[in-house]
């Protein structure tokens, strides 16, 4: 009985979030903070090519012609806030991707991306997002970023709860999307995600569509990381909703969707700094995809 009420409460909280309306007092997600790789993080794969300094309080991964590597949470998470330092590869890195995303563990996945996608000398990064939902991906977007990516660490994050789903960069949203079940849209709201990220060799595709391959002469190509915040409600791979749904203050009324001056920053990313938007692909997607207008992606 207790197990039904509580697949009752969120079916009922769902709903209400797919009908929400923008509006109301909203709120810039909590700072993170700050702790040492070892508290959230584990390596994945390829464990000698992961390199610690300061007793793990930064991290570099290594990408040579034999390995790249990665790592992942200790725990899964069903909603939070997320978020990561990152200093990407210097020099030519076509053919290299960085990666940094949520991801669930079945073949119906949910997963929220984000991916830097390397260039040649002189040339810039794109940042590639996504959001796979019930096993359905095809959302990316495409972004310049409006600073040198490989000179210094800049901040990462996901907030990630009933309502929506926001990207920052810094303190900037470069994306939003939003709950719309009522339109007929799957959105990730049961399925516990382990946050990953990896440097890894994808000159099939990663630069000009795999036109321009990985000069090798430049390895190792190294990305470096900080940060490693963790704001989520921990739950088993097989648990359907947050035991603390509620109750955490990413879930409070103020971040169901960004205030105004996040919307004038996040219309000046679009207008600007994207070079890719799946909403406005008619090749690919003859019919708009429903949730591209609530999400704001087009005018």
């Amino acid at each position: 009985m207790a197990a039904a009420a509580a697949a009752m409460v969120v079916v009922a909280v769902v709903a209400m979030a797919a009908v929400l309306l923008p509006g109301g007092e909203a709120a810039a997600p909590r700072k993170p903070v700050d702790v040492p790789f070892q508290k959230n993080y584990v390596p994945t794969w390829a464990e000698d090519h992961i390199h610690y300094v300061d007793g793990g309080r930064e991290v570099q991964l290594y990408l040579d012609k034999s390995t790249g590597t990665g790592f992942q949470t200790r725990g899964s998470y069903l909603f939070g806030h997320f978020s990561m330092h990152i200093k990407l590869v210097a020099g030519d890195s076509a053919g290299t991707v960085t990666a940094f995303y949520l991801s669930s563990q079945n073949s119906e996945h949910d997963e929220i991306d984000f991916e830097f996608l390397g260039n040649r000398t002189g040339e810039p990064y794109i940042l590639q997002t996504n959001v796979f939902s019930g096993g359905k991906g095809d959302r990316e977007q495409r972004i310049y970023l409006w600073f040198d990516p490989t000179k210094d660490y800049h901040s990462y994050s996901v907030l990630w709860n009933l309502y929506m789903i926001a990207f920052f960069v810094d303190e900037t949203p470069i994306r939003v999307f939003k709950n719309s079940k009522d339109l007929g849209v799957r959105y990730p709201f049961n399925q516990p995600m382990k946050l990953y990220s990896s440097l890894w060799n994808a000159d099939d595709w990663a630069t000009r569509g795999g036109r321009e391959k990985t000069d090798w002469s430049r390895a190792p190509f190294v990305a470096s990381y900080r940060g490693f915040h963790v704001d989520g409600c921990e739950a088993s791979a097989e648990a359907k909703y947050c035991a603390t749904q509620g109750a955490r203050w990413w879930d409070q009324p103020e971040f169901q969707d960004l205030d105004g001056e996040q919307y004038r920053r996040l219309a000046w990313v679009r207008k600007t700094h994207t070079i890719y938007n799946y909403c406005e692909d008619r090749d690919r997607y003859p019919t708009m995809s429903p949730e591209c207008h609530r999400d704001r992606d087009v005018v």
